[in-house]
């Protein structure tokens, strides 16, 4: 038997100096359902062969629902009981049924590569939005109904990122934009090269380093982009991009000083 009713305690201002992200709030307002003297539970059955009650706080059943000895056939009837609840009987299972995905969620975005500008707070309410979406038109009768929810949240946050990215493109278009239209122009057009992104745009031309590696050394040495935000954006580790970066430099380098023996 489930407790429809239940008290809601505000957060103290220690509490609430806690709640730093989207995650972080509705994993304490589920903690909270599932204690007190009348928590809210959920049939035991559903989730465990031989459970020891009838029924189970909320929090047990869902660490039951991620631990690797629960049988697929269990999980399934157990998501699609919570997702049944969260559309017929509305809240608290509404919010019950998305703290079940929080695991996995948080999982989920720890390996997603965001950009250094996109806060990690929009992220986690964008993957919450898309499962809380998901609940209302996921198939009842669809194996693996979990499943559909993750991938919800997922493209959802793969879209933000997208979407941060192509800002920062834009944001950076005058520095790139201005290479690229140097290593447009042909060398005997372009003078003698007397700023560095004429000798950047000399050394493309000259097939020393290629045009992705020559914004790199534009946006961050030149316009003081930080490394992480175009880690980010590449979807690669900084160190990888600092390697990168420095192969590079190191064959403009060479091809600069070859020059400076030839005159």
């Amino acid at each position: 038997m489930h407790h429809r009713h239940y008290a809601h305690r505000p957060a103290t201002r220690t509490e609430s100096t806690v709640l730093r992200s989207p995650l972080g709030e509705l994993e304490q307002a589920f903690l909270a359902l599932a204690s007190g003297a009348e928590p809210l539970t959920f049939p035991a059955h559903l989730v465990c062969d031989e459970p020891d009650r009838a029924a189970w706080p909320v929090d047990r059943v869902r660490t039951q629902l991620a631990h690797p000895s629960t049988r697929a056939d269990l999980r399934e009837q157990t998501w699609r009981e919570a997702v049944r609840r969260a559309r017929e009987l509305g809240e608290p299972w509404g919010m019950v049924a998305v703290a079940l995905t929080v695991p996995v969620l948080r999982r989920m975005l720890a390996r997603l590569a965001r950009p250094a500008h996109l806060e990690r707070a929009e992220v986690e309410q964008e993957a919450l939005a898309a499962v809380a979406a998901a609940l209302c038109t996921v198939d009842l009768g669809a194996q693996r109904l979990d499943r559909e929810l993750f991938s919800a949240a997922d493209r959802a946050v793969h879209r933000l990122a997208y979407a941060a990215r192509c800002r920062t493109t834009r944001e950076t278009a005058p520095v790139t934009a201005h290479l690229d239209h140097l290593c447009a122009v042909p060398p005997a057009d372009q003078g003698e090269p007397v700023d560095e992104l004429t000798v950047l745009a000399h050394a493309v031309q000259a097939h020393v380093v290629d045009v992705t590696e020559a914004r790199l050394i534009a946006r961050t040495r030149l316009d003081g982009e930080p490394m992480g935000r175009l880690a980010a954006e590449h979807g690669v580790s900084v160190r990888q991009l600092y390697r990168h970066r420095s192969a590079a430099e190191q064959h403009l380098a060479a091809h600069l000083r070859r020059q400076l023996q030839d005159q």
